[in-house]
């Protein structure tokens, strides 16, 4: 399998379950160390490389295409602490999702235990559409489109016709937001508020519960992945450390 003491590019794609072009790939994204070339010009991967290679798939697994390459290529530069930095930034990302699904939760596990009495209350704050968007963490034009899609039905200041958001619209917002940024289409998400507005919030909290566990799941890759981070570092990159 070797040549000459070195691992050949089919030795590493049938290590890592892939074919020889994702080798190259992985090597031209910078998810593999720099490979040297024989006088013929065959690539001389070694057991370093057969590492990386596990680790950049893992790591792919758990921080995305877009954040894994970045992650490997900071490293090969021999610079871990902006490799660390990006690490960091994926579980505060997953931190802040998973902070933001367990709000939304709540609030429709709230629901289900509201009594008919409660609608008095929903109108003890209206917020602007700025500040709607604000609170949520989108662009205003974002809310204002999925009111055009019927998702959201604010209320009109008599006065002015602003549009205003009390805690009913603000609810469903929040709950557009989380499913969009989930990935749901508006066909999904529109039966689920149809669901809260009935006041059967069951679908929506189980599309919430599902939205956890998919992040629960990624949470688990990332912490898969920074074991063989770690091993890879330890093993191949010492002097980082």
């Amino acid at each position: 399998m070797t040549l000459h003491g070195y691992l050949r590019t089919s030795d590493l794609a049938q290590a890592g379950q892939i074919s020889v072009q994702q080798v190259r790939n992985y090597e031209a994204l910078g998810l593999l160390p720099s490979v040297e070339r024989s006088k013929s010009g065959y690539r001389l991967y070694t057991p370093q490389h057969l590492a990386a290679l596990k680790t950049a798939q893992s790591m792919v697994a758990g921080y995305g295409w877009q954040r894994a390459p970045t992650i490997m290529q900071a490293l090969h530069r021999g610079e871990l602490s902006a490799a660390l930095a990006l690490i960091d930034a994926r579980h505060a990302e997953l931190a802040s999702k998973r902070l933001q699904v367990e709000q939304t939760l709540a609030a429709l596990q709230a629901l289900v235990l509201q009594s008919a009495a409660v609608p008095s209350v929903l109108h003890a704050q209206r917020l602007r559409v700025g500040e709607a968007a604000r609170q949520v963490g989108v662009r205003v034009s974002a809310v204002h489109f999925w009111e055009q899609q019927g998702l959201l039905h604010p209320l009109r200041d008599q006065s002015n016709h602003y549009r205003l958001y009390d805690e009913q619209q603000m609810r469903r917002l929040r709950v557009v937001v989380l499913l969009r940024d989930t990935g749901y289409d508006f066909n999904v998400i529109l039966p689920v508020l149809e669901e809260l507005e009935a006041g059967r919030p069951e679908k929506a909290i189980v599309a919430v519960e599902k939205r956890r566990e998919e992040l629960t799941r990624t949470s688990w890759m990332c912490i898969e992945a920074l074991a063989l981070f770690q091993r890879y570092v330890r093993e191949f990159c010492t002097q980082l450390l």
